[in-house]
This record gives C-alpha cells, structure tokens and sequence, in this order.
C-alpha cells in the first residue's frame, strides 16, 4: 500500500499495538497533518489520537528519524547562500523550563562573538508549551516586534544584526506546526519521539550548520528525571546525526527557576539588563548561556577550545557588542527602535510580595508547580484560542540555598488583579520549601551528549 492510500485509522492502529511505523505510514501521517485534500488530511482528533499512541509506545530511532525528516520537508527548506549569505548558520534550542531566557542573550552573544568567523543566527522559535513560557511569547511583549517577518526582513535582520529569533512559518516545517498545537491541548508533550521530531524538524528546515541542545532536567523539566533526559538527550544527537546536522546537546538544570523572572516581559526585561549591566546577572543564567555557546562554537569550528570561545563571548556580552546586536534585531523586526534605552515594556497594575512563612532555607521548589501558576496569571495559555498577557508573572525569584526570615520576600507576584494575585501568592507559597538545612545546589550543566 503506497503512503497515499494509507487509511488514518490502520497509521494509528499500528502504533496504538506496538508496531514500528514504515516510512510509508509516517509520510501518510505527515502528509494527513499538512493536506488540504478531505481525502488525506487527518482530523484533529485523528492526530490526537496518534501523539498519544506515539506517547505511550514509543518510536526507535529509525522511526524518529524518519518522522524527523517527514516533517522537516512538509514545506520549504531555506536557502542561505541563494540568499547571499555565505557563513555557517548556528543555532541552540531548549526543550523548555520555566524563566529560561537564555535564547535572549544567547542569540546576540553568538552573533557578536561569530560574526569575524562568518557566523549568523536564524533561531526559529516556538511559544509558550505546557506548564513552560515560549520564546516567541516574551518578544511579542515588545510593542511591534513581529516575529512572522517578510523574508526580505528577515534576511536584511539577520545581514545587520548577525540575528533573527522568529517564529516557523507557514512554509516552514508546517506539520510541526500543527502537530504542536494539538500536543498542547492533549497531555502528549512529553513524548521524547514528538520533541525530537518537533525541534529537528524546524531546525533542519532552518538549513543549520550547527546546533546545540538544552535538555533541560527537574522539577520545571518535561524530562524530571535523569534517565529521561538522557534519553531525550541521546534521541536528539542520533537523529540529528542521521540527517547529517553536527549537533551535541547539554542537560541542564531545572530543579529551579532560571533568572530572577518569569514571564514574557518581565524575562524580556531581565535580558536586556543581562546584556546592558554586569552587575545583577544571574550566576546560573551566565552559566548555561556561555556553556552553551562556547560548546556550539567549538562544534561550527569557528573556535578551536571551549576557552577562547567562552572568552569570545564574555568580551562581546561586556563590551556592550551583544547588546547592540540585540537591539538592532528588535528594531529590524518591528520593536521599539531604541530597545536598550527604552524598552516600552507594559507593566502589570497589581505587584504583590509571597512572604516566608517560617525561617530556614530555600530546600525544593516545585518548578511546574511555579510554572502553572504563571501560566494561570495570563502569561501562558490553556486552550490554543488563549491571549497571553505579557505584563504577568514573578520577579524577584529566589535561589535554592538561600537563608530566608519569617516575611521574607521569596517573589513578586505580578498580576492583572487582586484576585489573581491572591491566587498566585497561594500556589508560589506551596510549592517553594523552605527547611532547616541548606540543600545541595547541583550543578546548572549536569553533563555533555555527542554524538
């Protein structure tokens, strides 16, 4: 039977029994995510209905791989050098965290820093995921920034910026597109299969010549534990390497908010004070943004140790240059054209403090449980039709380890009423611990997968 005469209920009913997919059965179920033809297409709870079987019984590496490359040529692959830029294209993703800015900074540091060795960065982006804030969300915080720019503006952006973060388009990997909504709504985002797919897919469209990975581990992680994340780790780099992308990914720490902030224009807002000032930047968020970087640097070749490029891209962040980039790439896409100076960022009309119930030290946090109640402010959406409101969130975010007082002030609840702060104030107070021994802080990079 050819992929085309494939029916939508026998694809489904081979992966429900535990069957490995041929390439035929995925390329009829990618080719039912894109279809306009009543024939072909699949119907929402169709693709619900094969995410979960792909959930619970899982995909070998093959079928990844094959889903992967599926989806990565379900519309268009770009085209760099037809488009006139010659140097490597290098990217990170992340698998999602709560508070993780880090494509932020990263973004205009790896522009500043490569842009001698002939690097740029088109980071395609998603959004906000489950209990985890998307990148796209947090930029569209910035009157005017469009993160669905023309081609002509994303090229022009990415030659005076060295950078571009937006979103896939609708030619871009369109069955990702699809198939990502309907994982939101329907508890299957955690299937590693469905991630790897998902970010391969737009990545390898984006025509990369690099990639780095944050797998993100803990309490705030879709991996909570290591043997997950390792596996998704793993799932990512021998896919990627199937399709010939030099990729090697870090798994990193989740166990607790990055950055001081949560939320879209608060995290906003924290990475251009990252960017603009030495003083205040988070140690974790420092920590993963130059690991990340330097490994992805020395992985394009465009720094022969993980020494000279950390130091490349401390001087950039120093010396004002990363800022710059930043700034130019905000404006180039439509945002506030003094960005640094004046971010325009809204505000929300109710700040309250989540006091510290007893004294002691910050033990545990319930990262998703954080996360939830970000997303139950406004700042992230429960049904594909939500509006996200940028002006929600936290500040002020506490670290594990540190000592606190009866009243102490373990965040700031940023809200659009009382009654949502008051609801928030109760969630953050439940899932932050605070016990009488300081807690062992693991290390913000666990480890390193190559391929």
């Amino acid at each position: 039977m050819t992929a085309a005469t494939w029916p939508a209920t026998e694809v489904i009913r081979a992966k429900r029994d535990g069957g490995e997919l041929t390439r035929s059965h995925i390329d009829t179920f990618v080719q039912g995510l894109v279809s306009a033809d009543p024939a072909r297409g699949w119907s929402e709870g169709q693709i619900a209905a094969m995410a979960m079987a792909i959930l619970l019984r899982g995909m070998s590496s093959a079928e990844t791989a094959d889903l992967a490359d599926a989806m990565t040529h379900s519309g268009e692959v770009l085209d760099w050098r037809g488009a006139g830029l010659d140097g490597l294209a290098i990217d990170k993703h992340a698998t999602g965290g709560v508070g993780d800015k880090v494509s932020l900074v990263l973004a205009p540091l790896l522009a500043a820093a490569g842009a001698a060795h002939g690097a740029f960065v088109p980071m395609v982006s998603g959004r906000g995921l489950g209990h985890t804030g998307g990148t796209l969300d947090k930029l569209e915080a910035l009157p005017g920034y469009n993160v669905n720019p023309a081609h002509a503006t994303l090229l022009q952006t990415l030659r005076t910026a060295g950078c571009a973060i937006v979103g896939a388009s609708r030619s871009l990997a369109p069955a990702d597109g699809r198939l990502y909504a309907i994982r939101d709504l329907t508890a299957t985002v955690e299937s590693v299969p469905l991630i790897t797919a998902s970010i391969l897919s737009k990545k390898r469209a984006a025509n990369l010549n690099a990639l780095v990975m944050d797998v993100k581990l803990g309490s705030g992680a879709f991996t909570r534990d290591r043997a997950q994340a390792l596996a998704l780790a793993h799932s990512l780099v021998r896919a990627a390497k199937h399709a010939g992308l030099p990729t090697l990914a870090l798994v990193t720490d989740m166990n607790q908010v990055l950055g001081h902030t949560a939320g879209n224009a608060l995290e906003v807002r924290e990475a251009i004070l990252f960017l603009t000032q030495r003083a205040g930047r988070d140690p974790r968020l420092l920590e993963v943004t130059l690991s990340l970087g330097s490994h992805l640097m020395r992985q394009a070749g465009l720094f022969p140790g993980l020494s000279m490029a950390r130091l490349a891209l401390l001087r950039v962040l120093d010396n004002g240059d990363a800022a710059e980039r930043f700034a130019r790439m905000v404006a180039s896409l439509g945002g506030p054209a003094d960005v640094l100076r004046n971010d325009q960022l809204p505000s929300a009309p109710v700040q309250r403090p989540v006091a510290a119930t007893r004294a002691g030290f910050i033990s545990a946090m319930d990262v998703r449980a954080i996360g939830l109640a970000v997303v139950a402010l406004g700042a992230g959406r429960l049904r594909a039709s939500d509006r996200v409101d940028p002006r929600v969130g936290l500040s002020a975010m506490v670290s594990l380890g540190v000592a606190v007082t009866v009243n102490q002030a373990l965040c700031v609840v940023h809200a659009a009423s009382e009654d949502a702060a008051d609801v928030a104030v109760a969630a953050l107070t439940a899932a932050i611990t605070i016990g009488v021994e300081a807690p062992t802080v693991m290390p913000v990079v666990h480890e390193v997968i190559r391929a």
